[in-house]
């Protein structure tokens, strides 16, 4: 990466830069390929935070699913966290995790669960498959009706043993003049499938591990025993263990990447989080891989504002990336991303990988029952990962005395609502607008590969004027 000009002559964000378009002989956005370069399999640079109000197994199971990452926090007990990953290497790698309920359950536990969607659809089963109720029947039906009220059993069903490539399965749902499909086995539910995910497995491909079975990472603190947590996810499957704490230089963090690494596990380990390349050297020497860089970017995150601590995170991923590149280890950014521009951005700046936290959490795949306002709006609740409310599912095991000295020093904020986008309810939206995005901004480069990217990307620096300029505006004539 080059900065027109002179270039910058202090801490920059993602609001601060652009990238100007260079010559380019690549005609098309399906050219470009976004495999990351972290060293993981993942044939998509986007990470979901460890965060407990964005990725949990269903959110982290969909997202490699479609080449990405979902790390899942470490805020619960250990055999919770090893039966999730577990949950994610089970699920189907080419059909989509479906949504089971019993023939009882109300239409008010399945709006819980789905929004109203043509590509959507709630499968009913007891000891065996029944039908299915489609996602938007649930808008108009009685909270206390029972779904074997609403239940479609002439609705198509896919054979999996008769699905042949995705066009196929496309074809057959139109022909049925369906959105939205079981996919059984032999009378068995394996999942469940879309026009838009027949489509989306022709256009992505999934991060696997060894096996064949969709990646999951998990993140472990650097207090108590680290040691047996690392042993513990490594050997539940985990493919990436993430050690996370909010000030990563510091010597706990070094001690815990020590460990991690003297077991010999075999997975890559990310160490987090750090904004500096003194930081990088240190974390990189103790034995991390991967560097998580960002302190206070995160639309969920107060640390700035109550301490004054953190860096821009242009700049932070900027000098991260330079010194990890040359120690032969890389780095994620770790939040900030607001709009595909942020994403295309810190690829730029050099990251392998782009973390994505807040930006998630809106959506059906993220942990947490989806909530209606007076107005109909359906959305989830998040909260940061330093505010009380995590702080006390962290450690809400501790004695009162000590739980509320703990809560009293809690940074970030506790609740905060996010509204569901009717128009990308699911987090596989959001990735088909994110890859467009940033698909576009490696052709304006001329760049086919995340390497060539970061090599020929050419950014400026710009006012807030400027930055306001790029922004779409109504035009009322």
């Amino acid at each position: 990466m080059e900065f027109n000009a002179e270039g910058a002559t202090h801490d920059l964000t993602y609001s601060d830069v652009f990238l100007i378009p260079r010559k380019s002989e690549i005609d098309s956005r399906l050219s470009v390929s976004l495999k990351a370069t972290d060293g993981t399999a993942a044939t998509l640079p986007l990470v979901s935070s460890n965060m407990n109000s964005v990725t949990g197994p269903r959110l982290a199971a969909t997202l490699a699913r479609r080449g990405g990452l979902g790390v899942i926090p470490q805020d619960m007990p250990l055999q919770e966290l090893a039966d999730a990953i577990r949950w994610v290497k089970a699920q189907p790698t080419r059909f989509d995790t479906a949504i089971i309920l019993s023939p009882k359950a109300t239409v008010a536990e399945a709006r819980e669960l789905l929004p109203p969607s043509v590509e959507h659809g709630i499968v009913i089963q007891d000891d065996e498959y029944r039908g299915i109720v489609p996602a938007e029947v649930l808008a108009t039906a009685r909270p206390g009706a029972q779904l074997k009220d609403l239940l479609r059993t002439e609705w198509i069903a896919l054979a999996a043993e008769e699905i042949g490539d995705n066009r196929e399965a496309f074809d057959a749902l139109v022909a049925a003049d369906a959105h939205f499909a079981p996919v059984l086995d032999h009378g068995r539910i394996v999942g469940t499938l879309s026009r838009k995910s027949a489509l989306r497995g022709t256009l992505y491909e999934p991060h696997l591990d060894a096996e064949g079975r969709l990646a999951v990472a998990a993140a472990v603190g650097i207090n108590g025993d680290v040691t047996a947590k690392a042993r513990a996810l490594v050997e539940a499957g985990v493919d990436v263990l993430v050690i996370d704490t909010a000030h990563g230089h510091q010597g706990g963090m070094l001690r815990a990447i020590e460990t991690v690494r003297g077991l010999d596990l075999d997975v890559p380990i990310v160490a987090g989080n750090i904004v500096t390349a003194d930081a990088v050297q240190d974390l990189v020497s103790a034995g991390a891989d991967i560097l998580k860089v960002g302190v206070g970017p995160g639309a969920m995150c107060t640390t700035r504002m109550m301490t004054a601590v953190g860096r821009p995170q242009f700049s932070a991923v900027l000098e991260t990336a330079d010194r990890a590149r040359e120690l032969g280890a890389h780095v994620w950014a770790d939040g900030g991303v607001r709009y595909p521009r942020d994403v295309a951005l810190a690829l730029a700046a050099g990251a392998a990988s782009v973390m994505i936290g807040s930006w998630f959490a809106g959506t059906i795949e993220a942990p947490g029952r989806i909530m209606t306002d007076a107005n109909g709006r359906h959305y989830k609740e998040s909260w940061g990962m330093a505010s009380t409310k995590a702080v006390e599912g962290r450690f809400g095991r501790l004695d009162p005395f000590d739980l509320a000295r703990k809560t009293l020093f809690a940074e970030g904020i506790s609740g905060s609502t996010i509204y569901i986008d009717p128009a990308r309810p699911s987090v596989e939206d959001l990735l088909d607008m994110i890859t467009s995005g940033v698909r576009s901004s490696f052709t304006y480069a001329g760049a086919k590969t995340l390497a060539e990217f970061h090599e020929l990307a050419l950014v400026g620096v710009q006012s807030a004027s400027g930055y306001e300029e790029g922004k779409p505006v109504p035009v009322s004539w």
